[in-house]
């Protein structure tokens, strides 16, 4: 298969046509270079906001409002894109009320299949930024999600950097990784966090970033990144463990082949077996013992 990672600049929006054609350039893009992914990035939807004005966009909480009733309508252009393209696509995730969760909003991202059905991975962890300031909250469980592609995980930006919820997609052939950093430190923390991912669940990993400057946020102001597909530095794959990567802060796709056979050669017969390896660390203290020495 062939996977696309974006590098995504939110833009200014003037109406909801706007953002309509914005989108399908994008995909159609993607497809005409024979993508069957594509992974838009973390709060990359937050664009939507400007469609209720500048002031309603600077304005943190009532921004997220604004999005999150706009998602309904976004759902149905990606699903609508996805049929038409027939590819599977993760949307940029967004802040969304839902009910059956509590009163704050959760950071959502929903993911389109060709066929038509749809699913959703809520972020796990939220970084200081959204619990302390923005109010945004843990959302559902992590999910896996059978496709035409192989088996398919989520994990939210700063999501990837938790090596626990990477062990709970050991069993998925890919890992996506939508991310919104601010500064060249974040995109580093989540970059670091996707390959390593790939190395201990000997699996492949595509990371995309927003980018450019937002003067209409206070949420999304600045964003560094590039979009990434990552894998096992082992047998099959490049010895850096980078398939693929962008250039910093260019807007646009990233490609790569992916292989399922490749992936599950190297996890049954790698030079090492990392995702095969990690239960034996089960039963050793692991807490290194303190010692004076010198």
């Amino acid at each position: 298969m062939k996977v696309a990672a974006a590098a995504y600049p939110m833009d200014f929006l003037d109406s909801w046509q706007a953002y309509e054609e914005k989108l399908t350039r994008w995909v159609k893009e993607a497809v005409e270079a024979g993508a069957d992914l594509l992974v838009f990035p973390e709060y990359g939807a937050m664009e939507l906001a400007t469609l209720a004005g500048r002031d309603l966009a600077l304005d943190l909480e009532a921004s997220l409002r604004a999005v999150s009733d706009r998602v309904p309508e976004a759902d149905a252009l990606h699903a609508k894109l996805a049929q038409e393209f027939g590819v599977h696509i993760l949307a940029a995730s967004a802040p969304v009320f839902d009910p059956d969760l509590g009163d704050r909003p959760v950071n959502r991202a929903r993911f389109f299949a060709p066929n038509g059905d749809m699913g959703h991975q809520d972020k796990q962890i939220m970084t200081r930024f959204e619990r302390e300031e923005w109010g945004v909250v843990a959302g559902g469980p992590l999910q896996m999600f059978d496709t035409g592609l192989g088996r398919i995980g989520i994990l939210i930006c700063y999501d990837s950097e938790f090596p626990l919820l990477g062990r709970a997609m050991a069993e998925a052939d890919l890992i996506l990784v939508p991310s919104c950093t601010e500064a060249l430190t974040g995109y580093s923390r989540v970059r670091i966090g996707s390959m390593a991912r790939a190395l201990e669940n000997q699996c492949v990993t595509i990371m995309s970033s927003t980018v450019g400057a937002c003067d209409w946020s206070e949420a999304v102001d600045m964003n560094t990144g590039m979009g990434g597909v990552f894998g096992p530095p082992d047998t099959g794959f490049p010895a850096t463990g980078v398939i693929a990567e962008g250039m910093l802060n260019q807007p646009g796709w990233t490609y790569a082949e992916v292989d399922l056979d490749r992936i599950a050669h190297v996890r049954a017969d790698g030079v090492v077996l990392n995702r095969r390896h990690w239960t034996d660390q089960t039963g050793r203290d692991v807490i290194a013992a303190a010692r004076k020495l010198g």
